[in-house]
């Protein structure tokens, strides 16, 4: 009983290694042989876009649990993050009122359009994507060139932005002056 147990593991060990080595492989031939395309013009397949999606909302949701969000934000913060995401994000994720600029529709992944999206971040993670950005997404890191405090009160603002109407995107942001580059 003994023996045929262990001639059970292994070949239960040498099917997985072949199957890592056909996978490698796999990937292998792909990566050299241009199989796939990469064109930002052609949206990728349901199952690569599913993986990617799931892998990063896992990621940032695992990371982000490090960050320690504020209780609350004050309306200066608001208003403050207001006027930074008109000028460093509305171009890709629009407002209330206001589409994507046009060369934003040529990325893919499409970046989110944060009226809807929003809603299914909690602060943390918004931050910890503003601070980070996300690879191969177009999205880019602020944490090298703003402060924590910026980075928040755009934290702030996106929170704000699913049921905001027009208007009231249109006031935000016009009176802090505090967007400098």
């Amino acid at each position: 009983m003994q023996k045929d147990r262990g001639i059970f593991l292994k070949g239960v060990l040498g099917g997985a290694v072949l199957a890592a080595l056909l996978g490698l492989l796999l990937a292998l031939f792909v990566a050299y042989t241009g199989a796939y395309n990469i064109a930002a013009s052609q949206d990728h397949s349901p199952f690569v876009r599913w993986l990617f999606s799931t892998t990063m909302q896992n990621s940032v949701a695992a990371r982000a649990d490090e960050v320690d969000a504020p209780t609350e934000f004050s309306e200066t913060q608001i208003a403050a993050g207001a006027e930074h995401y008109k000028a460093m994000c509305q171009h890709c994720h629009a407002g209330p009122g206001v589409e994507r600029a046009e060369w934003a529709q040529g990325l893919l992944p499409q970046p989110p359009h944060l009226v809807e999206e929003a809603a299914h971040w909690q602060p943390n993670e918004v931050f910890w994507l503003v601070k980070h950005g996300v690879r191969m997404s177009a999205m880019p890191a602020f944490g090298e060139t703003h402060k924590d405090a910026e980075l928040w009160d755009i934290a702030a603002f996106v929170k704000q932005l699913p049921g905001m109407t027009a208007s009231e995107y249109a006031a935000l942001g016009q009176q802090t002056g505090t967007h400098k580059h």
